[in-house]
């Protein structure tokens, strides 16, 4: 069943005749003899369409259409009008009535126009309910997502969290494992000691053993010094070693043995340090998996595996990319002092059709750039419809011949008259063409005079 549609008409038989026309296209309608009944059923978080004849006794549509507009200016409000209220009609439009419909006109006419207008109404409350759950999402909470993966993975976290086990996280690249690290130090009793967070993949072979074990005094060529290591700096917190696939031979070997004894020998001492450890580590590859394991230690892959934790990549979860997005774009016009994008439906058909290999962390970075006004259909390349090589050849050219009209309109600011020139064709061509691919032109900006 499709969003409902208020319609409203002082005459019982156009009304009757138009609620069939509408419930046989799958709308629900809420028929309305006058003005007053249509205000005292409607508020603002209506999810449907108004229609409404001009010509009333009373509050007319024009009366209805500005009280509505003071309600939820988001409200789409399609107006019936006769000949002579056409220029009345297209003043509304300029006040920000939806559409208008002059007399007579068939029921497909109708049936289009609410369409498109609850499409649009679809967006405006997805994009409201998105803002809404961004807003409230606690920032000591920033593994969002609503699908039944994360929410499992977000009670396991607490779940675990008060226990010294160690964990092992497996996900890929940008999918947030230090996010799930520094959870389980957050929401632990170790909250108050550090957490530190070791790349192995980022530190040089002949460094990672002195920054991991520290070292004494002459240790070593250049270490001039005592220093405390990394894993020692830990005691008491929580040591997160991400792309811990990457760490040398040697170091593994010592590090096994420090989760065996719960203790630390630096490099160029005999003293055992005991430790109060608690090990997070992080692999971008199945580290269960001989084949993917390669040289990693497999006793020490045991020795991590008391707890795995897996993060779903985001194409396994596509559900949540709207909550993501909405936060990742907040988050990013408070940063720049700009305003967060609204979610079109070229936005989010993007946003689903994408794979996004890198995960929540391209996400954001995205996010960041519609943010900062740069075109979202330039990135990323893959959520462009003409991507998609399983299409045939006419679905294929449709998808392309949609988007040069969106192009078009978005480069021209919505001007009918300038986007006709840039795309070459016909006026009676173009709404044609925006009627078969359902593009709404007041997506791209307000009416101009007489279109």
């Amino acid at each position: 069943m499709r969003p409902p549609v208020a319609f409203v008409d002082d005459d019982a038989e156009l009304r009757a005749a138009n609620q069939q026309s509408l419930e046989l296209a799958g709308f629900e309608v809420l028929p309305f003899a006058d003005a007053e009944s249509a205000l005292a059923a409607l508020d603002r978080d209506f999810a449907g369409v108004v229609v409404s004849d001009v010509r009333m006794p009373r509050i007319d549509g024009l009366e209805l259409f500005a009280r509505l507009k003071a309600l939820d200016p988001d409200l789409p409000v399609i107006l019936i009008t006769g000949h002579g209220d056409i220029p009345m009609a297209v003043e509304a439009l300029h006040n920000g009535a939806y559409d208008f419909i002059a007399k007579p006109y068939g029921a497909e006419r109708l049936v289009q126009s609410v369409a498109r207008a609850a499409e649009k109404r679809r967006l405006v409350l997805e994009n409201r309910a998105l803002r809404l759950a961004a807003e409230s999402a606690e920032e000591s909470l920033p593994l969002l997502g609503q699908t039944p993966a994360m929410q499992h993975l977000r009670r396991t976290l607490r779940h675990i969290a008060d226990t010294d086990v160690d964990v092992l996280i497996a996900g890929e690249t940008g999918s947030g494992k230090e996010v799930v690290a520094r959870l389980l130090h957050d929401w632990s009793r170790r909250s108050r000691g550090h957490f530190v967070a070791v790349n192995c993949g980022a530190l040089p072979e002949t460094m990672i053993e002195s920054e991991l074990f520290g070292h004494e005094a002459g240790a070593f060529t250049g270490a001039q010094k005592k220093r405390i290591g990394r894993i020692e700096h830990s005691s008491g917190g929580t040591l997160f070693l991400d792309e811990i696939e990457s760490m040398p031979a040697a170091a593994q070997v010592r590090l096994l043995r420090v989760l065996e004894q719960r203790e630390v020998v630096p490099l160029g001492s005999n003293e055992h340090r005991a430790l109060d450890l608690r090990v997070v580590a992080a692999a971008k590859i199945d580290l269960g998996d001989p084949a993917q394991r390669g040289d990693f230690r497999e006793d020490l892959y045991y020795r991590l595996n008391v707890v795995t934790l897996s993060i779903p990549p985001l194409r396994e979860r596509k559900e949540d990319i709207p909550l993501l997005f909405a936060h990742f774009s907040q988050r990013a016009a408070a940063r720049f002092k700009l305003g967060a994008p609204e979610l079109t439906a070229d936005l989010r058909r993007q946003l689903f059709q994408h794979d996004w290999p890198g995960n929540v962390r391209e996400l954001a970075h995205f996010a960041e750039r519609c943010v900062l006004g740069l075109n979202p259909s330039e990135a990323p390349s893959a959520a462009l419809p003409l991507a998609a090589v399983e299409a045939s050849l006419p679905e294929r050219l449709e998808a392309y011949e949609a988007e040069l009209i969106r192009q078009a309109l978005a480069a021209n600011a919505g001007d009918v008259r300038a986007s006709l020139e840039a795309l070459g064709i016909p006026r009676k061509t173009f709404y044609d063409k925006l009627a078969r691919h359902g593009i709404d032109r007041a997506e791209y900006a307000a009416r101009k005079d007489g279109e």
